[in-house]
């Protein structure tokens, strides 16, 4: 949906304009979707950042995002600030690191697949811990980023292990989040 609708914004304009403001806050633009087929038309703007993007920060967002872009003459528009799902595959470095602490499933260019608690990233290598067997033993296994060919943030129902969370590099209220 890339196409430009009369009287909005290009999804290039759109992060020219908003780059700055996102930036200023610790946040970047990952994407951004103009929907012309929505009535009234919609602008999303993912974003994301190394600290989790919370309800305020979203609102924040929004407010400045809202004053840039009503400065230039456009059609009515739904404008919405939201942060990339949990079904976003991990593929940067940048992902892993920001996913640290997360339960996720991932596929190895061997075929092979672990899940796993995501730890440290180091450039371009990152750390999994990984249940071994059904007691709450852990190991941590030391994986090249180029080596997985998918990864994906799994949604956990129950809190996590504390003793996992400790080998992720988790501690305190960080854990909870």
């Amino acid at each position: 949906m890339t196409e430009r609708s009369v009287g909005l914004p290009s999804q290039k304009q759109v992060i020219e304009l908003l780059d700055g403001e996102f930036a200023r806050a610790g946040y970047e633009i990952e994407e951004v979707v103009i929907d012309t087929g929505a009535r009234p038309p919609r602008i999303t703007v993912v974003a994301d950042g190394d600290e989790p993007l919370d309800l305020d920060s979203i609102a924040e967002l929004s407010r400045s995002a809202s004053e840039v872009l009503d400065r230039i003459d456009t059609a009515p528009y739904v404008l919405e600030v939201t942060s990339p799902g949990v079904d976003r595959p991990l593929t940067t470095e940048k992902h892993y690191r920001r996913a640290r602490g997360r339960k996720v499933e991932l596929t190895l260019s061997d075929g092979s697949q672990l899940t796993g608690r995501l730890g440290e990233t180091a450039g371009s290598t990152v750390r999994l811990v990984v249940r071994e067997g059904a007691k709450a033993n852990f190991s941590i296994r030391e994986l090249p980023i180029d080596g997985i060919t998918k990864a994906v943030v799994q949604v956990e129902f129950s809190p996590p292990n504390q003793r996992e969370l400790e080998l992720a590099g988790q501690f305190g209220e960080e854990a909870s989040t």
